[in-house]
């Protein structure tokens, strides 16, 4: 429906219009009944519609509707899998519709900077390229339905630790490349009716009030279109934040932010034109809610819940298989052993914490499937953490913390007896929750224990794993399998059964590196700083690009996972062997199913800058795409690659920019295991005009012989006159290092200031 927003909002009074820039309660717009303004309705996400009837809070506190709990972030992302995410957005859509719900609060993208960070289960990895794909299929399917996204938290919201206060310090290339980066693919793709600004400060500004933030970058030059809403007391100054971008306040307190910004437009300190342009995109969502609001929406939830199971075997990651112990098969006794397998840890604590319809019950999932063929015994092992798995649980303490003794020798004796024994193990829900961080990547003492003691009496034990982050692994060599099922929502039981008698077959693959120790995480030294401040000292060195620099072997790497099939990549072509950077190259991939059963693949693309001029990652991920194959099927992928694909951001000149020279396409099954490689040259066709000063060197003269071509014959000269004792070598550095000051200070040939300003001035012509 067409309306004349302008108009509307020039009938409106100025409390009106500072109203509608801040809740009326915990979740809900203000209306304004006489020019026809609606409430809609907000609620909390992702992975689920967290929809409150009674008192309301954004903490996880208080009960919530029972609404399908699927897959959190930490495993979708696992999928690589852009449209299964997007049906996974569809179906929320259509949960939200149901419930009349305008905004989901959903998705995060916030990087994966250290497993430590409590939230990490809610985000998708540590690599910007593979969170801006699955964010912008997230938004994309739960906007189809006509429900807004709210992309969150923007930004550089690494850690749980004074998330309220911290003020995180990083470089603008980093920030650029990687922690906007996630962000800036998901707006321009998917264009969310909301993003959702975070707590902390960024390079000493709250993200609420911080302009470079919330208008120079996401709106101007991203183009975003909705609205900026704060994360729940987010704000810090309520007119700074209207001023910097931050469009909605919630909640609203006693309305003390409306107050104020009626104040500074009266008083002169706020344009009342800033007001109407931020009630302006205001009106645009709440009407585009309305025209997208579909009548009596009816969910088949038993159909949800199929499709999280879907999401869930998909995106779970077979990390060892020796002796191809898995999958099962359907003959002799089988143990399952952990309090895990019969209550099972399936989604983080907090906000997003979700009552779901049903749950599938790991124990009994295998009990179906094992049949009348097999024997399913089970030992408890430990005992589960009793708490919720929402927000009030912070202490890093569970009931399986220490070992249980009598309940590891009744295990042991249940697995020795069995032919084959599953132990479920993990993280309890005390250990990862918003709000609180993980002190160690440990799992809790007792179910070390268990795993060791159930390995010593079983040599076929294989470990299933429920966590929302990366854990170390001293029972590794002890057993022959190991599933990560993550936090699988609450058809994981399902899905768990379903992978490990092959009726799905593993397709997932890591989207984040797991470290051997945490000394090993890049962030470790600086996570997660001191009080009210933390360094990203790493710079661009995050997750893979770290372990590629220091050449340090992971626990799993990057892109990582097993098949009960096998694949060979039997050959890769590009479509041109130069181009420029405001072309694209077109880059095909042969993968070949060379197993015996059907499976997918998940094929990623690398791109290398053979020989930089800056400081660049060895690596980083520019493609990936899912593909499934029969037994003995071949199929060609195809990537297109961009100018973004080679360029990294100059700060000097504000943009992005390719560097003249080679590059190296690499295709592989992992971060680890590149199995394909390309050559091309990209030629910039952006000419980057450097300002020389007195502390320029005599290299950066030369390194640019087009605009030194006149001056050629001094530096020639002064190279000539300089003599050194000792090997050329040495000369020639010392000449490259040189700052032209030194020409004054040297005197092999007459040099003066006036000199030196003549030659500047001759440079920079």
């Amino acid at each position: 429906m067409n309306r004349d927003i302008k108009s509307m909002i020039s009938q409106m009074t100025l409390e009106e219009k500072a109203g509608m820039c801040s809740g009326f309660d915990y979740w809900h717009t203000k209306a304004v009944e006489r020019l026809g303004i609606p409430s809609i309705t907000l609620s909390d996400g992702p992975h689920g519609l967290r929809k409150q009837e009674g008192t309301a809070d954004h903490l996880g506190l208080n009960s919530s509707k029972p609404a399908t709990c699927f897959p959190p972030a930490v495993n979708t992302a696992s999928s690589w899998d852009r449209q299964l995410i997007k049906k996974m957005g569809n179906a929320l859509g259509v949960e939200c519709q149901a419930e009349d719900i305008a905004i989901l609060l959903g998705t995060g993208t916030n990087l994966k900077r250290s497993p430590l960070c409590g939230r990490n289960f809610e985000y998708f990895s540590e690599d910007p390229y593979l969170s801006a794909n699955m964010a912008a299929n997230y938004i994309n399917g739960l906007q189809s339905q006509g429900v807004g996204a709210s992309l969150k938290h923007f930004a550089a919201n690494n850690q749980e630790y004074n998330r309220f206060l911290t003020n995180v310090e990083v470089d603008e290339r980093t920030l650029r490349e990687i922690y906007l980066a996630s962000f800036e693919g998901a707006v321009k793709e998917a264009q969310p009716w909301t993003v959702m600004c975070a707590y902390n400060q960024l390079n000493g500004y709250y993200c609420s009030e911080n302009k470079y933030l919330l208008t120079d970058i996401l709106k101007e030059e991203w183009g975003h279109e909705g609205i900026v809403v704060s994360d729940w007391g987010a704000v810090n100054e309520r007119v700074e934040g209207l001023a910097a971008g931050l469009d909605l306040e919630m909640p609203p307190g006693i309305f003390e932010g409306d107050k104020k910004i009626i104040a500074a437009v009266k008083n002169g300190t706020l344009s009342e034109d800033v007001l109407n342009k931020a009630v302006e995109r205001l009106l645009n969502v709440i009407f585009k809610s309305v025209d997208s609001k579909k009548e009596k929406v009816v969910c088949d939830m038993e159909e949800h819940h199929k499709l999280a199971r879907e999401i869930a075997s998909e995106s779970m990651v077979l990390l060892k298989n020796e002796d191809n112990l898995l999958p099962l098969k359907k003959e002799g006794t089988l143990a399952v052993i952990g309090a895990f397998a019969e209550e099972p840890r399936f989604q983080g604590g907090g906000s997003s914490y979700i009552i779901p319809t049903k749950i599938d019950i790991p124990l009994r999932e295998i009990e179906k499937l094992a049949g009348q063929e097999m024997k399913v015994v089970y030992a408890e092992g430990y005992r589960k953490d009793g708490s919720t798995g929402r927000y009030s649980k912070h202490a890093l303490k569970s009931s399986s913390d220490q070992p249980d003794m009598k309940l590891i020798e009744e295990a042991k004796v249940t697995a020795k007896k069995a032919d084959v024994a599953i132990v479920f193990a993990g993280l309890p829900e005390a250990y990862e929750s918003e709000g609180s961080d993980r002190k160690h990547i440990r799992i809790p003492e007792g179910q070390r224990k268990l795993i060791e003691a159930v390995a010593e009496v079983q040599k076929n034990t294989v470990v299933v794993l429920s966590n929302g982050s990366p854990i170390e692994m001293p029972w590794l060599d002890d057993v022959k399998g190991v599933l990560e099922a993550y936090l699988g929502g609450q058809a994981a039981g399902g899905a768990i059964a379903d992978l490990l008698f092959g009726i799905a077959n593993p397709c997932g693959k890591t989207a984040e590196t797991f470290p051997k120790k945490i000394s090993d995480n890049p962030s470790y030294l600086n996570f997660p700083g001191n009080e009210k401040r933390v360094e990203y000292r790493e710079g661009l060195f995050i997750g893979y690009r770290y372990y590629d620099a220091m050449e340090i072997e992971p626990l799993f790497p990057f892109g990582f996972g097993l098949s009960y099939t096998s694949f060979d990549y039997t050959g890769i072509s590009i479509d041109k062997k130069e181009m420029y950077d405001n072309d694209s190259v077109t880059v095909k991939v042969k993968v070949k199913n060379t197993g015996t059963v059907t499976g997918k693949e998940i094929v990623q693309l690398y791109v290398r800058d053979v020989e930089s001029s800056v400081i660049r990652p060895y690596k980083e991920l520019k493609g990936f795409d899912k593909v499934e194959l029969d037994p003995g099927e071949e199929k060609t992928v195809e990537f297109v690659l961009n100018k973004r694909a080679f360029a990294y951001y100059n700060s000097d000149i504000k943009d992005w920019y390719v560097k003249s020279g080679e590059f190296e396409i690499l295709v592989g099954k992992s971060s680890k295991e590149i199995v394909l490689n390309e050559i091309i040259y990209v030629k910039s066709t952006t000419v980057i005009k450097k300002r020389f000063t007195r502390n320029s060197t005599l290299f950066d003269c030369m390194s640019d012989p087009v605009r030194t071509e006149n001056i050629k014959p001094l530096i020639e000269s002064i190279a000539e006159k300089f003599s050194f004792q000792g090997e050329s070598k040495s000369q020639t550095q010392f000449l490259n290092d040189m700052p032209l000051r030194l020409l004054i200070s040297f005197q092999p040939i007459p040099f003066t200031e006036a000199d030196l300003d003549n030659l500047l001035h001759k440079l920079n012509e």
